[in-house]
């Protein structure tokens, strides 16, 4: 499910920001971006995203803002020091000449110490920061999330009404089945001069029957449509359960329209395979 949320904390004389995006993704992935000073503490943010989050490809990326590190300090004895022998060495070899100051600047790794900032203290903000965002996140992800579950419910609901006209209209297979065939085999033994034998029309209509039941395909699709309905319910994450009731049905409608050689409840089935293909796709921005 898609989302977006920002933390910030303290962090030195500023502050550290963090922005947390999520899209949607069948598992979880996290993906950290940190401004050189913290990237040492990437594999540790990431450890701590993927305990507090499911399911989701989700963004963390931080900045900082303010004087959140300790600016570089320019060592001046040393500069000094270093200076002075160049000197020595422009008299010795370049009397005369000019020496700029400039030079100084060319070994900026001998003559400035980097800032750095403490690893408790830099851990403590990025979690801090990633909790506030994670809060953003979830209240944005509750109102897409309730949102989505009526979308979800008004397809079932949906689903629900072809399951039930695939029924009716089985109710009426074998009535339909036993006047078809009686009428063609009374056709074809009165052209023979042959009697129909009603018991041995009975027993093909009973066989057809049998093969034809799809009843328990029936029980079955229900169960699932309530189970589905229950985990809409739940504030747990739901979307790989939801997925698998889904192939479930799938596996149920085949069955029935495998099951049931009759036009219109073809055209039924095909409908109702849409429609469970759209719930797949809706279900696949659950977490």
């Amino acid at each position: 499910m898609t989302g977006f949320g920002v933390g910030d904390a303290p962090l030195g004389e500023g502050r550290l920001v963090l922005e947390l995006r999520s899209l949607n993704h069948r598992f979880l992935e996290v993906r950290v971006r940190l401004p050189a000073e913290l990237v040492d503490h990437a594999f540790w943010l990431e450890q701590l995203a993927r305990e507090r989050l499911t399911r989701g490809r989700f963004d963390l990326g931080v900045r900082l803002e303010g004087a959140a590190i300790p600016p570089p300090r320019f060592a001046i004895d040393r500069a000094r020091a270093i200076y002075r022998a160049l000197e020595q060495l422009r008299d010795e070899l370049a009397p005369g000449t000019t020496l700029p100051i400039a030079a100084l600047a060319s070994l900026p790794d001998v003559l400035t110490l980097p800032g750095s900032v403490d690893a408790a203290e830099a851990r403590h903000a990025l979690e801090i920061a990633l909790t506030r965002a994670l809060e953003g996140l979830e209240n944005m992800r509750r109102s897409e999330g309730a949102a989505l579950a009526r979308a979800l419910s008004e397809r079932l609901l949906s689903a629900r009404a072809y399951r039930n006209e695939i029924a009716a209209r089985a109710s009426e297979l074998i009535n339909g089945y036993r006047s078809r065939l009686h009428d063609k085999l009374d056709r074809l033994l009165r052209d023979a001069g042959v009697a129909l034998d009603s018991g041995r029309l009975e027993t093909e209509v009973a066989l057809m029957a049998d093969r034809s039941d799809i009843a328990e395909e029936l029980v079955r699709l229900d169960s699932h449509y309530d189970q589905f309905e229950q985990l809409l319910d739940k504030d747990d994450a739901v979307g790989r359960r939801l997925d698998f009731l889904l192939q479930e049905v799938s596996r149920e409608v085949n069955t029935v329209g495998a099951k049931c050689q009759d036009a219109p409840v073809a055209h039924l089935v095909v409908a109702l395979k849409a429609e469970v293909e759209r719930l797949r796709e809706q279900v696949q921005n659950v977490e």
